[in-house]
């Protein structure tokens, strides 16, 4: 079978016997169609098999032509921050829970294989967030954000405050529990919660969005994706910073958090049918009938 797809890496949710069978069914598949399978090295380990092509992630990035990610949206933000500099494109299987980027069932996983090998796919291109740490002048953290960055209070059991600047413009100093910084694919994560905007993927917008703020006029707000954020801890507060929910770091008073649009994206290939409205109903249960 002529695909462009020759290589693709199999990454799936660690310690999950559920997992673990998915990925040797799909790696069959693969291989009785010709198609050459590398299965993350820690995947592999928690799956316990022992002859297979097993690949770091930077071997992935040099070598796979797509990557099959199985488990849920955790796995596949985990996979794509790892995966971002070599422009793989990602497929997401769901075995999580809701799945909002893990959008192929576990049932369909096989036909949508079979859909990718023969071309019949498309492609969205999501955006990532890049966050750096200064303290006291100097970079003292620096990653990627693919759904959102995160300063929240911690442990404290009382409000902090964070001075707000946009593009070097001061905004307003926010007292509340914590501010969230979301792109489109994270509009449906935590900000959601939040009463943040649901933003579509194809909206070049970031949402910036208060938890529990003090104020009543503090209210979510969206702005360009261009945009450069500027997060500083007011003394004599601490707080925690977390990217994706996966890395975190302890700030303390003084410190800025610059968030900013990052040169790398992510490449998400759906199967034919795909819709990202259908996929909110479904998951949001828009169309639910009302319980009496």
């Amino acid at each position: 079978m002529e695909t462009e797809f020759r290589t693709i890496a199999l990454i799936g949710k660690y310690r999950s016997p559920e997992i673990a069978e998915s990925l040797r069914r799909l790696a069959a598949f693969l291989r009785e169609r010709g198609v050459r399978v590398l299965v993350e090295q820690m995947t592999a380990a928690s799956a316990d098999v022992q002859d297979w092509a097993t690949a770091s992630y930077d071997a992935i990035g040099a070598q796979a032509d797509a990557a099959i990610i199985i488990g849920g949206d955790g796995t596949l933000l985990d996979a794509a921050r790892r995966l971002a500099e070599f422009q793989v494109p990602l497929v997401g299987v769901n075995q999580g829970r809701l799945g909002f980027m893990t959008d192929i069932a576990h049932g369909d996983m096989l036909a949508a294989a079979g859909e990718l090998l023969a071309g019949r796919f498309t492609r969205e291109t999501r955006f990532l967030l890049e966050a750096e740490v200064r303290r006291g002048g100097e970079r003292a953290f620096r990653t990627l954000a693919f759904n959102d960055v995160v300063m929240n209070k911690g442990e404290l059991g009382r409000m902090i405050e964070i001075e707000v600047k946009i593009d070097g413009e001061f905004i307003f100093v926010l007292r509340a529990d914590g501010l969230i910084v979301a792109t489109p694919t994270g509009s449906t994560a935590y900000a959601l919660s939040a009463a943040g905007p649901i933003l579509h993927p194809k909206v070049a917008g970031i949402a910036v969005v208060p938890l529990c703020p003090h104020a009543l006029s503090n209210r979510a707000i969206t702005i360009s994706d261009n945009s450069r954020i500027e997060l500083t801890l007011v003394p004599p507060y601490d707080a925690r910073v977390h990217f994706d929910g996966q890395e975190r770091f302890e700030a303390r008073g003084g410190d800025c958090v610059r968030i900013f649009r990052s040169d790398h994206a992510v490449t998400l290939l759906h199967p034919p049918g795909y819709s990202y409205f259908a996929m909110l109903r479904e998951k949001l249960h828009w169309s639910a009938t009302p319980k009496h």
